[in-house]
């Protein structure tokens, strides 16, 4: 029987695919993780300031994306926007795969998201989020997303992503407006999963801490 080819696999950075790219962004080397705020928090529950000009371009925009890669690569997430490490500012860095196993790396400074198509489906998945630690729920996102914004030296930035890319997309352009995913949750079941993240937030942060140490480790050799 003759081998068959295995498909390469395909990594969307910034919106362009590229030929290659490291198991972890570059950025995560540059960074430190920071602590990562939970739900009832004053900071993730309003619209976040926008990142202002004079900051575009700058080693403190630049820092702060470095810090929240390692971030959200030690608490194992695919996405994390600012005011999840306590700052108030609209952006998010994300490393997400898509339903046809295509990665997404990337970040977005002042994200808009487009305004959903009515003849585009809704989709109930599962999801869950870094600031509400451990449990998830069923929750209905727009099959497509597209996400206009700008990187961190001040170019435009589009993405646009279907299935968990873009339930990915949705949900961090919500956090930057002060929505978690539990705000759009019935109140009966937004009760059950802050009850729930109760009971399964001391394993994750022990498990988070675990992450953070492994990584100073790999990102060191």
């Amino acid at each position: 029987m003759s081998e068959q080819s295995m498909p390469v696999p395909v990594t969307v950075v910034q919106g362009r695919e590229v030929p290659d790219y490291p198991e972890l962004a570059p950025e995560a080397a540059r960074g430190r993780v920071l602590r990562i705020t939970v739900t009832g928090e004053e900071v993730l529950h309003r619209v976040n300031a926008d990142v202002p000009a004079s900051m575009l371009g700058g080693a403190e925009l630049a820092r702060l994306v470095d810090d929240m890669f390692v971030t959200m690569y030690a608490a194992e997430g695919v996405g994390l926007a600012g005011n999840q490490v306590g700052v108030d500012l609209r952006l998010f860095v994300y490393d997400c795969p898509d339903d046809d196993g295509v990665r997404h790396v990337g970040h977005v400074i002042n994200p808009v998201l487009d305004e959903r198509d009515l003849d585009d489906a809704v989709v109930v998945e599962s999801e869950g989020c870094l600031s509400v630690p451990g449990p998830h729920a069923d929750l209905g996102r727009a099959e497509h997303a597209t996400v206009r914004g700008l990187d961190r030296d001040g170019n435009e930035v589009v993405l646009s992503g279907s299935g968990y890319f873009a339930r990915c997309l949705q949900h961090e352009t919500d956090h930057t407006y002060g929505k978690l995913y539990v705000d759009r949750l019935s109140l009966r079941e937004r009760k059950r999963v802050l009850k729930k993240m109760n009971e399964m937030a001391d394993n994750v942060f022990a498990r988070r801490e675990e992450r953070a140490r492994e990584l100073e480790q790999e990102l060191a050799e």
